[in-house]
Formats: structure tokens, C-alpha cells, sequence
């Protein structure tokens, strides 16, 4: 809400108030509820799985197998202690050396969204370019989790609107 409207609500007697600066888009990213059927426009902070199996830069090869084969899914991100994600390793990617430290075979700077990425569009060019998967970050390059393409169709679908009813 405007800091106004706020300060109205303030002024009406309401005790906890607060004014989300970030605005409507920044509470969708966060994937945080809504009210009502308005217009709305997916994005994929609100589908991003923050469920991720990540790695540091250390780690070997040995661990981020263990921490891959843990997971449901075929990669880990490398990330810092800040959760700043630096790169990637799929598992067909991991060398037979599993002493290597990941520096030495991770992909460096993998492509990413922003939260705020509008998901229709989203979807069209994972689908086009055959990636099952997106990495979403913060623009300071924070995990916020990971887009699967097939939810991001199967969600568009349900929001679809039916023709049969125009």
C-alpha cells in the first residue's frame, strides 16, 4: 500500500501498520498470497522452488554427488555463505577425479531471472530452447529457487481462461 493509505489506516485507529515499499509485483515475487480475480500476470517468483540443492566452492566432486543423488533433481548450485549463487553442476558434468574441488568443473555465471520475469513468456522461451529448468535469483544475484517449466505450463493452463465461457 502507498505510504498515504498508510497513514490513513493509521489515522483510522489501526495499530500495525505497515507500508510495503516494494509494492505489488515485490509481494507477488515473494510469492506471498493474494486476494481477489482480478487481472494478474504469473511471474516466477511465485512458482520458484526454493528447495535447491546447492554447494561451495571446496566442496569436491564426492560430496556434490552425495548432495545431487539427496536431491530430486540432476544438478546443484554453487553458491557463497550469502547464498549468491555462482555457478552450477549437473551430474553428468562431475569428472571421475571426485577428489576435484568444484572450481575446477562447475559452470561459472549460469543464465538466471529475476523473480518479477513475467512466467507466459518465461515458459515459451524455456520451452523453445528445451530447458527444463531456470534459475531465479535476486538482481544482487540471491537464490530465490528454481522454475520448472512443466509447473509454469501446468499453472498457465489452470489460469487459462475458457473460451467457452465468452
Amino acid at each position: 500500500m502507498s505510504p498515504r493509505a498508510a497513514w490513513q489506516l493509521e489515522a483510522l485507529g489501526f495499530e500495525r501498520v505497515y507500508d510495503f515499499v516494494g509494492g505489488k509485483l515485490a509481494w507477488l515475487e515473494q510469492g506471498l498470497p493474494t486476494v481477489g480475480r482480478g487481472p494478474h500476470f504469473a511471474v516466477a517468483g511465485e512458482i520458484a522452488r526454493p528447495d535447491v540443492p546447492t554447494c561451495h566452492l571446496g566442496d569436491t566432486a564426492e560430496q556434490i554427488e552425495r548432495t545431487i543423488a539427496a536431491s530430486e533433481g540432476s544438478f546443484c548450485l554453487v553458491v557463497n555463505d550469502e547464498s549468491i549463487v555462482l555457478g552450477r553442476v549437473r551430474r553428468r558434468d562431475l569428472p571421475e577425479d571426485r577428489s576435484r574441488p568444484v572450481e575446477s568443473f562447475m559452470q561459472w555465471g549460469p543464465a538466471t531471472v529475476r523473480p518479477r520475469e513475467t512466467l507466459k513468456p518465461l515458459a515459451e522461451r524455456m520451452h523453445g530452447a528445451g530447458v527444463a529448468t531456470i534459475i531465479v535469483t535476486e538482481s544482487d544475484g540471491r537464490l530465490v529457487g528454481v522454475v520448472h517449466r512443466d509447473e509454469a505450463e501446468r499453472l498457465l493452463e489452470e489460469r487459462s481462461p475458457d473460451p467457452s465461457e465468452d
